[in-house]
């Protein structure tokens, strides 16, 4: 078969992938336009980090400043700047820091993120912490540097609404603070480059570890208790939550919690025409424009199409990235399209190995068995990947939770858990 064939192969089996892949789920309702949130006001938690915390990886952390884009606290604090300033948008309410609120761990607690207008994207917003390790940025890895994620929201029709990355520079350009913080940092005027090299660089400043589970790690026996340690086992056995949040099955990752990696996982959110949605993915998919496809990807239908739009591959139908863990009890709601209310949700859909007639699901996505006391004992573990700076949010969020899932428990499904895998759905035919 020619490279021709296969790719229109490809194209019809996205039509019927589609309608397949898109299930409807309770929990998932589209977006729609909601209240212009506001800018936060930098404080305490957007100050840059140290680089010694418990559990840090100097390394890893030395390894993730690119030669081109050294740091230094002039530039750093241009980038903190920026991060919070709602000049870059086109209407002036939106910054960074509108989806990425520190006090939030750098998310902003909604299902999928609200821009200028009060307009809604298609995914969740997910934290700047521990982005620095990033292999890939966004929820479909689109692109790999800091720098380069800084620049789409600006440009993003329903985030920030710049018509050009130029446009906000030259709000910014008239600015005599800015003017001179430039000179200072880059020795010249505002100009794009350096403006996405000031922000990746104060993102680069937030590294967040010194959890309970890291103090656990480093000899501490008393920093979790006996359901998070419980759950620890469970995370890289029976929970198999290590095939997907481990650097290979047989090596636990105590750092970050990722393979880097994009899985189909079986989750879906409602969609409509799903017909027009494979229309304009096939045209979408030849571009190759990281802003079309970013457009695309926040904007449309298409999101739900994942890491197919970057990569073209049949396989990467629905799969998107394995999000870093740590702090994630503090992120909710869970998923790329926030779907999932709590912790317990997200290990009930795991746990009865969603994805109801999806050929493309992950392999390693199966029913697990968990009992109600493995359940908690997970999300304990979970609950202890939560750095010190928040832990007064992680008592009060934890109990939230936990009160939820008492009461409501959409993903539940104990039968399925306790059935053998499934069959695998079979191949569309072309």
């Amino acid at each position: 078969m020619d490279g021709w064939a296969r790719e229109g192969l490809v194209r019809r089996r996205v039509r019927v992938m589609v309608t397949l892949l898109v299930i409807a789920s309770p929990a998932a309702s589209g977006p729609t336009a909601g209240a212009q949130p506001e800018i936060p006001t930098p404080g305490p938690l957007a100050e840059p980090r140290p680089l010694r915390q418990v559990g840090a990886p100097a390394d890893l952390t030395r390894a993730a400043i690119p030669p081109d884009n050294r740091q230094t606290p002039q530039k750093i604090a241009l980038g903190e700047k920026l991060f919070f300033d709602g000049r870059l948008s086109a209407d002036g309410t939106v910054a960074c820091g509108t989806c990425h609120d520190p006090a939030r761990a750098f998310t902003d607690g909604k299902r999928v993120s609200i821009g200028i207008g009060g307009r809604a994207g298609q995914r969740n917003a997910p934290t700047i912490l521990n982005a620095l390790y990033n292999k890939t940025q966004f929820w479909d890895g689109r692109v790999t540097t800091l720098e380069e994620q800084a620049a789409l929201p600006i440009v993003n029709p329903v985030e920030m609404g710049q018509p050009s990355l130029n446009a906000a520079v030259a709000r910014i350009a008239a600015i005599r603070e800015y003017q001179d913080a430039f000179q200072e940092v880059f020795g010249g005027r505002p100009n794009g480059p350096d403006l996405l090299r000031a922000i990746a660089s104060y993102e680069r400043t937030q590294l967040s570890f010194d959890s309970p589970f890291d103090h656990f790690i480093a000899g501490d026996a008393s920093a979790i208790d006996g359901a998070a340690k419980r759950g620890w086992e469970l995370f890289n056995t029976r929970g198999r939550c290590n095939k997907c949040h481990a650097l290979t099955d047989a090596e636990r990752d105590v750092t970050n919690f990722t393979d880097h990696d994009f899985h189909n996982i079986g989750i879906g959110i409602i969609r409509h025409n799903v017909v027009a949605l494979a229309r304009q993915a096939e045209q979408l998919i030849n571009s190759g424009d990281p802003a079309a496809i970013d457009r695309a990807a926040v904007q449309t239908e298409m999101s739900a199409l994942g890491r197919f739009l970057i990569t073209k591959k049949e396989s990467d139908i629905a799969s998107f990235k394995s999000p870093n863990l740590r702090n994630v009890l503090v992120t909710a709601p869970y998923f790329h399209d926030g779907s999932q209310e709590t912790l317990w949700d997200v290990v009930d859909h795991y746990n009865k190995g969603d994805g109801l007639q999806n050929p493309y699901l992950d392999e390693d996505i199966q029913p697990l068995a968990l009992t109600e006391d493995d359940i908690d004992d997970l999300v304990a573990f979970l609950a202890s990947l939560t750095s010190g700076d928040y832990r007064e949010r992680a008592v009060k969020e934890l109990a939230r939770q936990r009160a939820v899932s008492r009461t409501t428990r959409p993903q539940r499904d104990t039968a399925r858990a306790f059935d053998p895998k499934p069959p695998r759905a079979p191949l569309p035919h072309p």
